[in-house]
């Protein structure tokens, strides 16, 4: 049974077939032939699947993230981040990465980050002098920090899979997230340094309050949403409604630059992208109830376990494992799909589940922009217009740098766990 399960997914996978399809179909025949367990298991498990209170936060986070992307939210924050670091050597990319990290304690996904934030300032970069390649290289890498800043949907996601705390685990992802987005910032110093660039403008404090007067609403909103959360005011899917209601004052009636018709179609296609998400967790669910049940994550630990390995050599073999897996699927599923199978061998190795939620996660967020199929790469083509011979050389530094950055997270465990002995 354990190789119809390993095998028959990369068999459908090469012939194309989408993926909530390739689990579920992977499903039924290891039912149908090997199992003696009556086929209404997978409507049952499937439902179970997506009966999660914590689910309720994907479509909301992906609404609200959505709304402040297109209502104008964006653009103030691009000013705001500017008006900061105007004079800063590299301040445009710096500008675009600030963007892109304060974007992420609103949104939590990374493809609506690089429209977003990508739409607003590559043109920018362009115009600016830089070339095709590191432009669209930093906007769709900068990207991958929503799924390691709070409120994310893989930590939510990962949370369900593991049963973990996802507050402890949106707390785990700060420190992280921003050794991700500093690591990419030291690369874009090394960069205009040699290409011998100067800030835009010197820092002017008329101009940082004005940024500031115009910007408050949006600059509130991340501080509204986590600090709920981390005081207990709300939970993270209480926190997710607040944030609809609060991105539909602040675009509707705030900077009314969307109507009621334009946020009926957000919330369309907010729905839309949710289904989807809610496909792959319902079929994924089977799937991951299968490993179990038939004892091959359990196979998996012991066998890792027998073979003596260093807390270290697992960490890395799990790092680079994750790393090929990002190159290919999605992030939602893969967490889905590996939580329940990696996390007894990374407990049995000596680490705990919020700290390998964090390497987890921040693996297959650098997938979402490593080639040949990374999310972020085709959002980035269509957006920037740009094509894949350019945007592919311009991702592999970027790629680099967060590999060491990984390489630190994954092995100074204290950047995950101690912000946790904070919160209640």
């Amino acid at each position: 049974m354990g190789w119809v399960m390993a095998l028959l997914p990369i068999v459908l996978l090469a012939l194309g077939f989408p993926l909530f399809l390739i689990l579920l179909a992977t499903s039924i025949v290891v039912l149908l032939v090997f199992a003696d367990v009556p086929t209404t298991a997978v409507h049952q498990v499937m439902f179970s699947s997506i009966d999660k209170y914590a689910l309720l936060a994907v479509p909301f986070f992906i609404f609200a993230g959505d709304l402040m992307g297109r209502g104008g939210v964006s653009e103030r924050l691009v000013r705001w981040v500017t008006s900061m670091i105007g004079g800063v050597r590299g301040s445009l990319p710096l500008t675009a990465l600030g963007t892109t990290t304060v974007f992420g304690a609103i949104s939590g996904s990374t493809a609506a980050t690089v429209a977003a934030v990508g739409g607003l300032t590559y043109q920018r970069l362009r115009d600016a002098g830089y070339d095709e390649k590191f432009s669209s290289g930093l906007l769709i890498s900068a990207a991958a920090i929503d799924n390691l800043i709070p409120p994310s949907i893989g930590f939510i996601l990962y949370g369900i899979a593991a049963e973990a705390s996802i507050v402890r685990l949106f707390a785990a992802g700060i420190l992280p997230g921003l050794v991700l987005a500093a690591a990419f910032a030291a690369y874009i110093l090394f960069y205009t340094g040699r290409r011998g660039d100067r800030g835009v403008a010197p820092f002017r404090l008329s101009e940082f309050l004005a940024a500031t007067r115009a910007g408050i609403w949006s600059i509130a909103a991340p501080v509204i949403i986590l600090g709920g959360i981390y005081s207990g005011v709300f939970s993270p899917t209480e926190a997710a409604g607040v944030a609809c209601v609060y991105a539909m004052i602040v675009v509707g009636l705030v900077y009314r630059e969307m109507g009621l018709r334009e946020i009926f179609r957000t919330a369309a296609r907010s729905m839309y992208l949710t289904a989807q998400i809610f496909v792959i967790v319902a079929c994924a669910g089977v799937y991951s109830w299968l490993l179990t049940v038939s004892g091959a994550a359990q196979a998996a630990t012991d066998f890792i376990t027998a073979l003596a390995w260093p807390t270290w050599a697992v960490l890395l073999a799990i790092n680079g494992f994750l790393l090929l897996v990002g190159m290919v699927l999605d992030t939602a599923s893969s967490i889905l799909v590996l939580a329940p199978l990696l996390l007894p061998i990374a407990m049995a190795a000596g680490v705990g589940p919020i700290h390998f939620g964090v390497i987890l996660v921040m693996n297959l967020s650098i997938g979402t922009f490593t080639p040949p199929f990374g999310l972020n790469i085709f959002v980035g083509q269509a957006v920037f217009r740009a094509p894949l011979s350019s945007i592919y050389p311009g991702l592999l530094p970027f790629i680099a740098v967060a590999i060491a950055a990984l390489l630190v997270v994954t092995f100074i465990p204290q950047l995950s766990l101690w912000i946790l002995q904070f919160l209640r």
